[in-house]
């Protein structure tokens, strides 16, 4: 059995007995999170892009548990840089991890963090395709909507998608549910909406419109769900 856990806007987590995967984990700043995040596990630590809202805790988290980042190859090395642990990956490439494997997607989005010297370039978004647990799961990470979802969908089969709902930034509840339409999966869990005002968006709306094309999990922040 593995469970999902909500930290807030996009950080979750997803554990079995043994592994315990982070994703995306802006906690300290974030007004949703509930912990701060030296309560939070990670034994890995994925990112989907370099924004200040997603790679957030990743460097410390990582060094203080000595847990290994894993994500695009620009923002690998600048984690590696800070002293982090890395695992750098490129788009399209997958790798055989001691908890399942893992893939890079392409997302439709922007990477770069701000610092005192100007932007800093990450190098591409992607979406992260896991397989944990005898399950796939398909973080989408932030990104618009695009056709080769469906060939996502068709390849790879993900059972469980985590996807943004908060427009602005990034897909808004009508393009979500197209997304869905494309890849199919049994569950669905909204994220990346309600942090800021810009974002702000009624899931339950989400979840009207979904449907039956699939089973629309809603978590707050600190919820776990088990996947059964």
């Amino acid at each position: 059995m593995a469970t999902v856990t909500f930290y807030g806007h996009s950080c979750f987590s997803l554990s079995d007995r043994t592994h315990t995967l982070l994703f995306d984990p802006f906690i300290t700043g974030n007004p949703q999170a509930t912990l701060p995040a030296s309560d939070i596990h990670a034994d890995y630590i994925l990112l989907t892009h370099g924004h200040s809202d997603h790679i957030g805790d990743a460097v410390p988290m990582a060094k203080q548990r000595n847990a290994t980042i894993i994500a695009s190859f620009e923002l690998a090395k600048y984690c590696e840089r800070q002293g982090a642990k890395v695992h750098d990956m490129g788009i399209g490439g997958s790798y055989k991890f001691p908890f399942g494997r893992v893939k890079l997607t392409q997302a439709t989005h922007g990477s770069a963090i701000i610092t005192d010297d100007g932007i800093e370039y990450l190098g591409n978004p992607c979406g992260i395709l896991v397989r944990f647990n005898g399950r796939t799961y398909y973080n989408t990470g932030d990104t618009g909507l695009f056709g080769d979802m469906a060939l996502i969908g068709k390849l790879y089969k993900p059972e469980i998608v985590i996807l943004p709902i908060g427009d602005n930034y990034t897909m808004g509840i009508e393009d979500a549910v197209e997304a869905i339409k494309m890849i199919k999966p049994k569950i669905v869990i909204p994220v990346h909406y309600n942090t800021f005002p810009v974002i702000m968006q009624d899931p339950y709306v989400f979840v009207k419109k979904v449907g039956k094309l699939a089973r629309c999990v809603v978590l707050k922040p600190g919820d776990t769900y088990e996947i059964s």
